[in-house]
């Protein structure tokens, strides 16, 4: 995928919601992995041409665990010209030693999210953009039919009452394999996962039954997105 394509994804989904106000600052949640470094950089892009002025700070949450250092995206920031702010917690040993959760990306989440908006807060940000792609989209919807019992999905823009902060999902028109595409036309080197539980959650288990649905269900994931879009989920419609 070029550039170009992965900004014209964007563009329309930060016009359909009205993500991006005049003034915003925008904290960008970077993992360092393909989905996170896309939107930072369609967000960069998007910055220089958009009517309306905002500004950026990235910030990765570190989970504390052996091995994982941000010095390639520390590098990619600083020749993009973003501020670039690692966080450093315990959330890993949390997790994994202290909890030893047999589940844990549902608390995981949570725990990283929250340090996430406590520093977009410290920074000044009134926004948090996150790196959800249409995959995600489509499988946290089952997810939530699936493990929950409930007709539901993330919104594009919901806000937060504790932090008084709005977060935004500029990628969410944005296939996973073309964020995938972008990264490796781009030459991008992408922080590895480094969690416990990475390739073993119900999230890649509802990805691998979506992938066997779809060989007999011809454009599932254009259907169920465009479903979800039409539905009456809470942010989907325009409302926050």
């Amino acid at each position: 995928m070029k550039l170009q394509k992965l900004l014209s994804y964007v563009r329309r989904a930060v016009d359909d919601y009205h993500m991006i106000e005049e003034g915003d600052k925008i904290a960008v949640g970077v993992s360092g992995g393909k989905d996170s470094i896309c939107l930072l950089i369609a967000l960069k892009h998007l910055q220089r041409f958009y009517p309306k002025h905002f500004e950026l700070e990235a910030i990765t949450v570190s989970l504390g665990l052996p091995g994982v250092v941000y010095d390639d995206i520390q590098a990619l920031c600083d020749s993009i010209g973003v501020p670039y702010t690692v966080v450093n917690t315990d959330i890993g040993q949390i997790i994994f030693e202290e909890r030893k959760e047999k589940n844990p990306c549902s608390l995981c989440a949570k725990m990283r999210k929250g340090a996430l908006n406590t520093k977009a807060e410290e920074l000044g940000c009134n926004k948090v953009a996150l790196g959800h792609n249409k995959d995600d989209v489509v499988e946290t919807f089952f997810m939530s039919l699936f493990y929950e019992g409930r007709i539901n999905c993330f919104a594009p823009v919901s806000y937060l009452d504790r932090s008084k902060l709005y977060s935004i999902r500029p990628l969410m028109y944005v296939p996973e394999w073309e964020c995938r595409s972008f990264v490796t036309k781009s030459g991008i080197d992408i922080v590895k996962n480094p969690c416990l539980a990475d390739g073993n959650t119900k999230r890649q288990e509802t990805k691998e039954l979506l992938a066997e649905l779809s060989k007999n269900y011809d454009n599932l994931q254009e259907k169920v997105f465009g479903a979800i879009k039409r539905s009456q989920i809470k942010g989907w419609n325009g409302e926050i």
